[in-house]
């Protein structure tokens, strides 16, 4: 993709900043979207604050934005419907396309996708029923971390070590009304890598005490680790970075993305998921990733923003 650089705010025109939505996500959504409309704004750019609580046709009728930067997380942002209606509205956004957007919001069919071209993604059994809990253990074993699809922020995630856990696990990412799938838990370092223009960020190595890196420590605590520079050695750096690359021009992620990584004790990276609209928090990841480049968040948005010129 070939992104306009632009030097002056006014070139942006008015932009509407889309955030909250409907989905489990939206308090982060909200978070992240007016630390978006607040840096916009310190760059002199015409910015407009759009919650959406309901239809977001409704929300935009009679509103006139030359751009879109889409900060909405999950359901209903993430997932191809928000841009649905934008194309259909000719009006220009920041972040994936149509179908990268539903592809990198359902964790399942990214997975698909990633192993058809050869990367490697952890093993994983769908659950359709607690009468298949028998044969993902079978398949499986322990422990597992269990995941309902079509949900971010490690919603509705828990691990599992025995069956009792694994059935109750299923009831929880069940409530999410999608796809239920259990993955082989990978014992190994937890990385993510920005994406920005298709060039990835530097890594960030992530430590948490608790049981995996979910929404508690990514939103809440103060004890999670950032490790930025991750600390591997400059060929395995490059090295992931090249997968995380890979990994985002599979799914026909552009503009921006964050992907997860493990690299698990015998120095294999599995992929985990893709984030199409990653998180702008002051617990976020790519600002943080970014900062290492020289690129503070203010001109991060800036550079995001510039991606809706295509």
């Amino acid at each position: 993709m070939t992104v306009n650089r632009i030097e002056r705010p006014e070139q942006f025109g008015r932009v509407g900043v889309l955030m909250g939505g409907v989905a489990a996500e939206r308090p982060v959504s909200l978070k992240s979207g007016m630390a978006v409309y607040e840096a916009l704004k310190r760059k002199g750019v015409e910015a407009v604050a759009v919650d959406i609580t309901g239809s977001v046709i409704e929300a935009l009728s009679g509103q006139r934005f030359d751009r879109v930067f889409n900060i909405i997380h999950g359901r209903g942002g993430e997932d191809g419907v928000l841009q649905a209606v934008l194309e259909v509205l000719g009006m220009p956004y920041t972040g994936s396309g149509i179908l990268a957007s539903a592809l990198g919001m359902d964790k399942l069919r990214t997975k698909l996708c990633w192993r058809g071209s050869g990367l490697v993604t952890p093993k994983w059994f769908l659950l359709r029923s607690p009468e298949d809990i028998p044969m993902c253990i079978a398949e499986l074993g322990f422990p597992v971390i269990v995941k309902p699809a079509l949900e971010g922020s490690s919603i509705g995630m828990s691990k599992a070590a025995n069956a009792e856990q694994l059935t109750a696990a299923y009831a929880l990412a069940a409530q999410y009304n999608c796809d239920v799938y259990a993955e082989s838990w990978v014992c190994g370092q937890e990385f993510t890598v920005g994406i920005l223009d298709g060039t990835a960020l530097p890594p960030i190595r992530l430590e948490t005490p608790n049981t995996f890196y979910d929404y508690e420590a990514k939103y809440l605590a103060d004890t999670t680790q950032y490790h930025c520079p991750c600390g591997l050695p400059e060929v395995q750096e490059n090295l992931l970075k090249t997968v995380a690359e890979k990994a985002a021009e599979v799914v026909g992620a552009r503009g921006w993305s964050r992907v997860d990584v493990f690299m698990d004790n015998q120095g294999q990276y599995q992929l985990i998921e893709i984030n199409t609209v990653p998180g702008m928090t002051d617990h976020s990841l790519v600002p943080m990733a970014a900062k290492q480049i020289g690129l503070d968040f203010d001109d991060l948005v800036w550079r995001i923003l510039e991606t809706s010129f295509r």
